[in-house]
């Protein structure tokens, strides 16, 4: 990761409608979304300076802040469009994008029935989420403290910023022990995710991963499982209890940060990336590439 702190950074951010210079991008401390976490996201990267299922993420971000009881004061339409202006301003070809929205200041109090929503939208250079030469032979995961709620608890399909809070903790306590993520289970006690990405195991050449029932259903996860069908690999989304862990051959993650990224162990229990995991990496990475118009 770069070391430039990102409040001291140059360019332009899209915010409420204009666009400001980076450094000029701020909000108050007292701001509903800092206090409450009433403030949902979304991470996106551009190849080739092209956004990667743009559309899809836009969507995703309209949901999940109807689910956290606001709504965005601009179209689908009116987000794209300023996602990819964006990227021509900031003068970028390959990059991550985060839009974020949020309650303001209006009110300070668990209620903020009238507090303005706002939207903000960065983009920068971001290389691989993992260190590339470990990402070629494998992450090593640990396994996190904290379990991914019961959705009768939380809107777990919603990429809500406060859903974060125990990922932020697990991936911490993962780094300080020598790992370079944790996986979560949910509260059932299944396995579920790691702290930002989705999780894959391959055993005998099928892909087995947890059904996305207690958490997000990403659209990298969803891009790797149609990829695999078209190869024709059978996915079977399911129950996956942590004991199963050494019955399995391959595991990978997913995510827009992390693509596809293989693993090689998870808390002592190793994997080797196989043909499976290298062949759905290789297909990602080809899918998202822009592709060039046909020659007339």
């Amino acid at each position: 990761m770069a070391s430039e702190p990102f409040d001291k950074r140059s360019g332009w951010i899209w915010y409420d409608g204009a666009f400001v210079p980076w450094q000029d991008a701020q909000v108050h401390v007292l701001t509903h979304g800092l206090h409450y976490g009433s403030c949902v996201f979304e991470g996106e990267r551009a190849y080739g300076g092209e956004i990667f299922k743009l559309e899809e993420h836009t969507a995703r971000l309209k949901r999940s802040a109807e689910l956290l009881d606001f709504e965005i004061p601009y179209s689908e339409d009116e987000i794209n469009a300023a996602c990819r202006e964006l990227l021509t301003r900031q003068k970028l070809v390959d990059a991550y994008l985060r839009p974020v929205a949020w309650r303001g200041s209006d009110m300070m109090g668990v209620s903020a029935q009238h507090n303005q929503i706002h939207l903000a939208i960065a983009a920068w250079e971001w290389p691989s989420y993992f260190d590339p030469a470990q990402r070629l032979k494998g992450i090593r995961i640990g396994m996190a403290k904290y379990r991914r709620p019961d959705p009768q608890t939380a809107p777990s399909t919603s990429k809500a910023a406060g859903l974060y809070m125990i990922c932020t903790i697990s991936k911490h306590a993962a780094e300080r022990e020598g790992f370079a993520d944790a996986l979560m289970l949910d509260w059932r006690g299944r396995v579920a995710e790691c702290t930002g990405a989705n999780i894959f195991f391959v055993k005998d050449g099928v892909v087995h991963t947890p059904e996305a029932d207690a958490f997000l259903n990403g659209i990298t996860r969803q891009t790797v499982i149609a990829l695999a069908r078209r190869r024709g690999i059978e996915v079977v989304e399911r129950a996956i209890m942590p004991e199963e862990l050494p019955s399995f051959d391959e595991c990978f993650i997913t995510g827009s940060a992390a693509e596809v990224t293989p693993v090689s162990e998870i808390a002592g229990q190793h994997f080797q990336p196989g043909p499976v995991t290298k062949t759905l990496l290789e297909d990602y990475m080809s899918e998202v590439q822009p592709k060039k118009a046909e020659a007339a």
